[in-house]
């Protein structure tokens, strides 16, 4: 064959070759391109344009310096002819071009498989990252509204036990204000009394002044001074909360972790727990 290079049909030898037969690894013209087709044996060949042909040489048989041809399928080697008839007599074979075509048409077809499941995975991955995130933002807001909530029972609570220890403290202040007007009302008494005394002591002694005193002893007799009570105390006695504690007020959560295909497999060589 010559290089592609030259690209003048191989068949006539004057017009350009503008057409490449894969079959027989020949250019060809437009006019020898179409005899080709009506061909009988040849209708079926495959061709490609010529600009698109990869110029290089055909491969030789290292033993018979022949084109190789074949394809030994029972020793997987390309031959030639001669190897079909010799070293390889009895071996299955199959045309080398059949072979090429076969092992890129199941090439493409492989890859494109694979291609078409990794893009499917990927969708599947990203649809699967999205609804990952959206339960992990609807956990977050779980726990958030349940602090929120947790937040507002303890600032109801500290509301309730301080206004209860003002109400109670307020009860037992205002028995102190009613024993501290009491006394001051008895202190008043108390010096009025006194006052009466210096006013008696600047008057003669008659019987006028005897009955007055008499009077005064009766209003002294009657005069009390309350005692002073045992104060009321008021003390509190701290829980000493720790992290845990307020940790045991929520609610818990799991995060199952990623599980690939060779995990599973592996988890499944795993011998059973013995019961």
């Amino acid at each position: 064959m010559e290089q592609a290079a030259s690209k003048t049909c191989e068949i006539c030898v004057s017009a350009s070759g503008s057409h490449y037969c894969l079959e027989c690894e020949q250019y060809f013209c437009e006019n020898c391109t179409g005899f080709h087709k009506r061909q009988r044996v040849t209708k079926h060949h495959q061709f490609q344009s010529s600009s698109d042909v990869i110029p290089e040489g055909k491969s030789k048989c290292k033993n018979h310096n022949e084109d190789v041809s074949f394809v030994c399928n029972t020793c997987n080697v390309a031959v030639c002819s001669s190897c079909v008839t010799g070293s390889h007599l009895g071996h299955a074979f199959s045309k080398l071009l059949d072979s090429i075509s076969q092992l890129k048409e199941t090439n493409t077809t492989d890859l494109r498989s694979k291609v078409h499941e990794a893009t499917q995975n990927m969708k599947q991955i990203e649809e699967g990252l999205k609804a990952f995130d959206v339960k992990v933002e609807g956990i977050v807001k779980a726990i958030t509204e349940e602090g929120t909530k947790i937040k507002t029972m303890v600032d109801k609570c500290i509301s309730e036990k301080i206004a209860s220890v003002k109400d109670q403290s307020r009860k037992e202040r205002n028995k102190l204000t009613k024993l501290l007007e009491d006394t001051q009302m008895d202190l008043k008494a108390g010096r009025d009394l006194d006052k009466k005394i210096h006013e008696l002591n600047k008057t003669r002694n008659d019987g006028k002044l005897l009955q007055s005193l008499q009077k005064l002893t009766d209003y002294i007799a009657k005069l009390t001074v309350k005692p002073i009570p045992e104060f009321p105390n008021i003390q509190y006695t701290a829980k000493s909360a720790t992290d845990n504690d307020v940790k045991q007020l929520f609610g818990n959560y799991i995060i199952s972790e990623m599980r690939t295909q060779q995990t599973m497999n592996r988890e499944r060589e795993l011998p059973s727990p013995k019961r």
